[in-house]
């Protein structure tokens, strides 16, 4: 049976998980929630990214991304960051869509399942 392999395990969720060289992310949401949704986004792209080269991988190997606003006009300075972070020619499936987020000074929150390199 192929090992689970889990990284920053709390007693609630894990922020990853590795099986069968898939990566999966918790939802990765700010650290600063103060800032608007470019800064919020480049926050969590950072931590998306941190968390795929512990796990063995890279934002070039994303396979899925999931992407919660909680105001969908925010999409344009969204994109804005997420296109000047994401490789050309490694744009993965994605879905974006508004949504209420557990803390309301959150504007974004983003799950990513990626392939291991």
């Amino acid at each position: 049976m192929p090992q689970i392999t889990r990284f920053h395990v709390g007693p609630r969720l894990s922020e990853s998980a590795v099986h069968n060289g898939t990566v999966y992310l918790a939802g990765q949401v700010p650290d600063d929630p103060t800032q608007d949704i470019r800064g919020q986004t480049a926050q969590v792209l950072a931590m998306v990214e941190r968390l795929l080269a512990e796990a063995g991988s890279d934002k070039s190997r994303i396979l899925m991304a999931q992407i919660f606003l909680t105001d969908i006009r925010d999409i344009a300075g969204m994109n804005e960051v997420w296109d000047a972070w994401i490789p050309a020619g490694h744009t993965p499936p994605r879905a974006t869509v508004q949504a209420a987020l557990a803390n309301a000074a959150w504007k974004i929150e983003i799950v990513v399942t990626a392939a291991q390199a």
